[in-house]
């Protein structure tokens, strides 16, 4: 049976704010969302940072590969204003300050591995064990550990050496014809398809396989309830204002309507620093600002 929520927020808060930012998860709580997927890439020094693409450009004031800077120079970039003006100075979190602001909110996170090409495996065992080490000094057990996810079996393999009881779920765009055997290979709890890859017949085999199925990403409710009758387990969801978070909602026509308004959101868990950069950091004129816990 699947232990985790039924609708997950994509890359933290949807469309609603900028991708893979506390500010997102923060937008994801305010709708009700208490489960949210983030992408987790690797800086220089191998810190795992939240982050889709392995290039700076499309999200953040940065340009290069993610893997070009240390942890401290990531942290100036700005990661919020290409997303709306209204969230200029919003930094790129470290995956450890992502898990703590979650763990503070209650909310639960399916952590892709996102590797560069060719660093799969420092990726994959670097993600695994912040996120095991994180749930060990925090006593999180159960259904609230995170599920790690990847395209790369190379990442998936190197995440169950470092951290094997942690569960892992393998992503693909489509399903080949060798999705068990991956699966059992990399020791994963769950298959994540993109859902026009999923038909009827797939769905009810991966179910009775006895693995998790996953779908992403999903924004038309009656798609949702027609992935729903498959057995499909959760759906990752970019419009977060559309389709409700309510895991009661299964089967439940009426929980599918779209959302009026997101309720109020408590004070914000981070303040911004406002330490100036290194003197001899090229970006020191457009520098961003770190997120520190309170």
């Amino acid at each position: 049976m699947w232990p985790y929520p039924n609708r997950i927020a994509h890359r933290g808060g949807g469309v609603l704010a900028p991708e893979n930012t506390i500010a997102a998860l923060n937008a994801a709580l305010g709708y009700g969302y208490h489960a949210a997927e983030v992408d987790a890439a690797l800086s220089r020094d191998e810190v795992p940072v939240l982050l889709h693409d392995a290039s700076l450009e499309r999200t953040t004031d940065g340009n290069g590969c993610v893997c070009d800077y240390s942890v401290d120079e990531l942290t100036w970039f700005d990661a919020g204003e290409r997303f709306a003006p209204e969230f200029l100075g919003e930094p790129i979190p470290t995956l450890e300050q992502a898990l703590r602001a979650c763990a503070h909110w209650g909310i639960w996170l399916n952590v892709e591995i996102k590797p560069v090409p060719g660093f799969e495996k420092q990726t994959g065992t670097a993600v695994a064990r912040t996120v095991a080490r994180f749930c060990a000094k925090n006593a999180i057990a159960g259904d609230r550990v995170p599920l790690l996810s990847s395209f790369s079996v190379v990442a998936l393999e190197a995440a169950r050496r470092a951290a094997p009881h942690l569960p892992r779920g393998y992503l693909v765009s489509r399903i080949g014809p060798k999705w068990r055997r991956t699966l059992e290979h990399c020791g994963c709890a769950s298959l994540h398809c993109e859902y026009h890859a999923l038909d009827e017949a797939t769905a009810h085999a991966v179910k009775d396989a006895g693995f998790g199925l996953l779908c992403y990403t999903v924004d038309d409710p009656a798609r949702v309830r027609t992935l729903e009758s498959w057995g499909v387990d959760a759906v990752v969801v970019d419009r977060i204002d559309l389709i409700p978070p309510d895991e009661a909602a299964r089967g439940n026509a009426a929980a599918l309507e779209p959302a009026v308004s997101a309720p109020p959101v408590s004070e914000p868990l981070w303040t911004r620093s406002t330490r100036e950069p290194p003197a001899d950091d090229p970006n020191r004129e457009s520098a961003g600002v770190s997120v520190l816990p309170r």
